[in-house]
């Protein structure tokens, strides 16, 4: 079905088609996929396929009952918009008191990435913890990271099984999910399907990555989006006061929430005080009309961009065509962006 969906997406006539997964092997597949036509994305096209996702991307996040969208913002919205720009002009309020960062990320980080910590010492200083041990655990566990049949149980297990280095990026996931604090019953929906995709993203680009890069970059992809998770909590205290039946559905509010949440996530990042090499990528990434060129930065939009494919592909709502312009446009492959895509929806 998979195979079927992108043959028609990209146009393979008869002549070239193979039997499905029957005798045909990778080199010969990677050959086909180089004689394929190349898809050329105009900047207008780039920029305009880009806002598309993104605006698909929040149907799926908000997952409200009405399907119908317009482009005049209703009092629900203006209101958070308003309070939008406020934390634009004072980002240092939302860092204090909206949207902190756990205290420990930064310090356990830095200690995790001392290599002359001994084992014994790195497992006692996990294990000071328990809630976090809990959910490194769960993580260690889970489809996406499996390694084995057998489950892990302990920290000291899972230091053998998935090594310090991805058991750092388990516990800095672990420890910057409390961000992420979702309540209210109508919008939880919301915060499982942030934290997955800041998940993939972190998970992607840490893939793309080269080896003494890979840290950062997974980290980077967990905090990517705090801007959104920031504005989402402006949303639910404005929620509360709304007009019966208010929703956020209209095409402004969710332009207003893919740039301006950028901006407001590097904004954050200062106030962390976070290093300089996660704010300036996230500063780079609010330009959503350039596409990057800085390493990092393009790690991060790249990674971003095949979730958000992939989300949405998992549920039936990307066009084909949209698709097509944008794994040109992260300049991926069909072949890799099904092995990536079947990785992701074990997240």
């Amino acid at each position: 079905m998979v195979t079927g969906f992108f043959k028609r997406l990209f146009n393979i006539r008869d002549r070239n088609e193979q039997a499905k997964f029957t005798g045909i092997t990778t080199g010969e597949k990677r050959q086909q996929s180089k004689q394929q036509p190349v898809i050329e994305v105009t900047e207008k096209q780039a920029v305009e396929s880009q806002l598309d996702l993104s605006a698909l991307f929040y149907s799926l996040l908000f997952a409200t009952p009405s399907t119908t969208t317009t482009g005049i913002a209703n009092n629900l919205e203006r209101s958070v918009m308003q309070n939008i720009e406020h934390a634009l002009s004072s980002p240092q309020v939302i860092a204090e008191n909206v949207l902190k960062l756990p205290s420990k990320i930064l310090e356990l980080d830095k200690k995790l990435s001392d290599d002359g910590i001994k084992t014994q010492e790195l497992i006692q200083l996990i294990e000071q913890d328990p809630l976090l041990c809990v959910e490194v655990l769960k993580l260690c566990n889970s489809p996406a990271f499996k390694r084995s049949d057998s489950g892990v149980s302990s920290i000291k297990q899972a230091l053998v099984q998935v090594g310090r280095q991805q058991l750092r990026q388990f516990i800095t996931a672990c420890l910057a999910r409390e961000l992420i604090d979702i309540k209210p019953i109508y919008f939880r929906r919301f915060g499982a399907e942030i934290w997955r995709h800041s998940m993939q993203v972190a998970f992607l680009a840490s893939e793309l990555a080269s080896q003494d890069q890979r840290d950062s970059a997974f980290l980077l992809g967990l905090l990517h989006d705090v801007g959104k998770i920031a504005i989402f909590k402006m949303l639910v205290d404005a929620f509360y006061q709304a007009e019966p039946g208010e929703q956020p559905n209209s095409i402004l509010f969710k332009q207003v929430m893919t740039t301006k949440s950028l901006t407001l996530s590097a904004l954050l990042a200062r106030c962390w005080q976070l290093p300089q090499h996660f704010e300036t990528p996230l500063t780079l990434l609010a330009n959503t009309n350039i596409k990057p060129t800085d390493g990092m930065t393009l790690l991060i939009w790249k990674a971003n961009i095949i979730s958000e494919c992939s989300m949405l592909l998992q549920v039936e709502k990307l066009p084909q065509q949209a698709l097509a312009v944008l794994l040109a446009q992260v300049e991926c492959s069909e072949e890799d962006f099904i092995e990536l895509h079947q990785k992701l929806i074990q997240f």
